[in-house]
């Protein structure tokens, strides 16, 4: 048999042995799908108590039979009989084979496909034997999770010196003795082998004590020691509450403050949330979760009686995490910490939880409070007020995305746009998505029609977006054209020095700093104050690295004078304070929209002072405004 003839039968061989994916892999697909987001593709669900009913897709009815369970992730018609999981369900509709059924769960889900591998059935089974070894390894973990978790919060209470601090320290936070044991919190004794000693002496081997995070080792290996020392101790528990993990606070000086355990058989990083145990119930009755970032501001919230919290487990938002929330609740109010950290992690949020066609509101506590402090300090009446006046997502991330910006500075305002429109993008409902594009276009002021429809198609598909691509688009949506007033003005002072005399001091920062030329306006007073002629090296080097400023001082330079030698200033006077006219009527336009966008924030927020203060400076400038024109019109 010819070499190329054998390889061909070999192939074909191979070809005809099924298509396996790792068993441990599919349990964790599993697991994480959302399954209410990929049957919601084929027919629309409606909440009903834990489930989410529809007319069943498979037989025709009237009356909605078919029921989905996200918390438990199956699906039932009581109709028809048919039922199962998320690949069931795939099979069923479209007639997939199992391996096409998990194809198209990870590809829904974004998660990532394991090469598939064309095995024989030993190879399969000895796959299927790793797999059942790594799932009792992570079930030893958990169980011996469960004994260190026993020992610390005993030794919490053991009454001496260290744990009495530690007690001190908890209490001086607002959590109570009856919070400390609802948490099951502890406290690792400043000692290197406490725990180990322990393990051991129940029986635990070295091999699974090693595994299981709760110990570190030397870098020479020959040294084995307790991972937490001197910290308070918070359980991290899965949704069903097996205790997976930990994560500590020091007590003393040690770093880092928080120090949580690596990732095991039992834990991977990202793919949980801190108290899910305790809230899924709450977060199902009340229909909506809290996401904040610590293990103090959940208890804190907790035991104050807001029982829907989740916490992130000190990393930003993963896409799993979202996949978790989306399980119990299509509807989420981020209140991270006010600070920068904080708002930063804010907006990292939006994006993986609008990925899941979450419902999103921010919550931002005054004076960059946490909301642990917050709650302790103000109640929990402040608490539930505030968080009534959460902010819509894209209002927080456009406030956010301006804060310490200037509107009227193309590139701060080119900045923000790079900012937004990639969370606009990863908003899934295309309604929705095209309302924030177009509340986002209105308020940077973008109006130019071609350009917004560039902006939409890179913003339509979240698939195709490109960083380059995202900041050109940005910095010409924020280049301003330069207006005819600006520019006749410009063109009467550039060349006239008695105009410039007459006309500079009349002019106020405000009159311009909004315009695209508001750098030249700037050189012009530098040069008054030096006593200097415009000539276009020294103008360069005032307008420094502004484009439309450098483009457009040849042009005014190359121009004409508006008026021949020894020609009385009447006629230039009486156009230019015309142009400064038009200027002050645009300064006011502006203040105006961004008085309008200050009165949807204070609305939202509840704010009645700033919304009368608002108003009362939006009709004095209007009445001002109305005056001017009618003289421009006049003149």
């Amino acid at each position: 048999m010819k070499a190329e003839t054998a390889l061909q039968l070999l192939n074909y061989e191979q070809s005809r042995l099924p298509v396996i994916y790792d068993q441990y892999f599919i349990d964790e697909l599993k697991t994480r799908a959302d399954i209410l987001r990929i049957i919601e593709r084929y027919v629309p669900l409606k909440k009903r108590g834990a489930n989410w009913m529809a007319c069943c897709p498979f037989h025709q009815e009237k009356t909605p039979s078919f029921s989905v369970n996200p918390a438990k992730g199956f699906f039932k018609c009581f109709g028809c009989g048919k039922g199962g999981n998320v690949f069931t369900f795939l099979m069923e509709i479209e007639g997939l084979s199992f391996p096409e059924a998990v194809r198209r769960v990870a590809e829904i889900s974004g998660i990532p496909l394991p090469v598939a591998e064309n095995i024989s059935a030993a190879e399969a089974a000895k796959k299927q034997r790793e797999r059942e070894a790594q799932k009792r390894l992570a079930e030893q973990i958990a169980e011996l999770n469960r004994v260190a978790a026993g020992f610390w919060h005993k030794s919490l209470f053991s009454g001496n010196r260290q744990a009495r601090k530690a007690l001190e320290y908890l209490n001086s936070r607002g959590i109570n003795e009856e919070a400390c044991r609802e948490f099951q919190l502890g406290f690792a004794q400043d000692s290197w082998d406490t725990l180990l000693n322990y393990l051991r002496k129940t029986g635990a081997s070295e091999e699974l004590i090693l595994l299981s995070g709760l110990v570190s080792q030397n870098d020479e290996k020959t040294k084995v020691f307790d991972r937490f020392r001197n910290r308070i101790i918070f359980p991290v528990s899965d949704e069903k509450g097996n205790i997976i993990a930990f994560g500590a606070r020091a007590m003393g000086d040690d770093q880092p403050k928080y120090l949580n355990s690596p990732e095991t058989a039992a834990y991977i990083k990202g793919r949980h949330l801190y108290g899910l145990n305790f809230a899924k119930d709450a977060i199902r009755k009340s229909k909506f979760a809290i996401l904040v970032e610590g293990y103090l501001d959940l208890i804190s919230l907790h035991i104050n009686g807001i029982k829907n919290v989740v916490a992130g487990l000190g990393t930003a938002l993963t896409v799993d995490q979202a996949a978790l929330i989306a399980k119990f609740t299509r509807r989420v109010v981020i209140n991270y910490d006010g600070d920068e950290a904080g708002i930063k992690a804010a907006m990292r949020a939006i994006t993986e939880l609008n990925a899941r066609d979450i419902d999103i509101k921010v919550l931002t506590l005054p004076n960059g409070q946490d909301p642990d402090e917050f709650i302790r300090v103000n109640g929990v009446s402040a608490y539930n007020k505030a968080r009534g006046q959460a902010l819509p997502f894209l209002t927080f991330a456009l406030e956010t995305a301006m804060r310490k910006r200037s509107m009227a500075n193309p590139r701060d305002r080119s900045d923000a746009i790079e900012e937004i429109l990639p969370i606009i993008a990863s908003v899934q409902n295309p309604i929705q998505k095209r309302q924030s594009f177009d509340d986002a276009m209105a308020y940077f002021g973008i109006d130019d029609a071609a350009l917004k429809r560039e902006l939409w198609q890179t913003v339509k598909s979240a698939n195709n977006l490109n960083a380059d691509s995202i900041a050109g688009q940005a910095r010409r949506a924020a280049r301003p054209k330069i207006t005819v007033a600006e520019q006749y003005l410009l063109e009467l002072l550039i060349h006239d020095a008695e105009l410039r005399e007459r006309i500079l001091p009349v002019i106020e920062p405000s009159d311009y700093e909004h315009l695209a030329s508001a750098r030249i306006f700037d050189a012009l007073f530098k040069l008054e104050e030096m006593g200097a002629e415009p000539e276009i090296g020294i103008l360069y080097d005032l307008v420094g690295d502004d484009e439309i400023a450098r483009d457009f001082v040849p042009l005014l330079l190359i121009g004409e004078p508006k008026r021949e030698p020894g020609e009385v200033i009447d006629h230039v006077l009486h156009e230019a304070e015309n142009c400064l006219f038009s200027l002050r009527s645009m300064a006011i336009e502006h203040r105006l929209h961004e008085i309008s966008r200050a009165l949807i924030a204070a609305e939202q927020l509840g704010d009645k002072e700033a919304v009368t203060h608002l108003v009362t400076e939006q009709l004095d400038l209007s009445k001002i405004k109305q005056n001017m024109l009618t003289k421009l019109r006049q003149a």
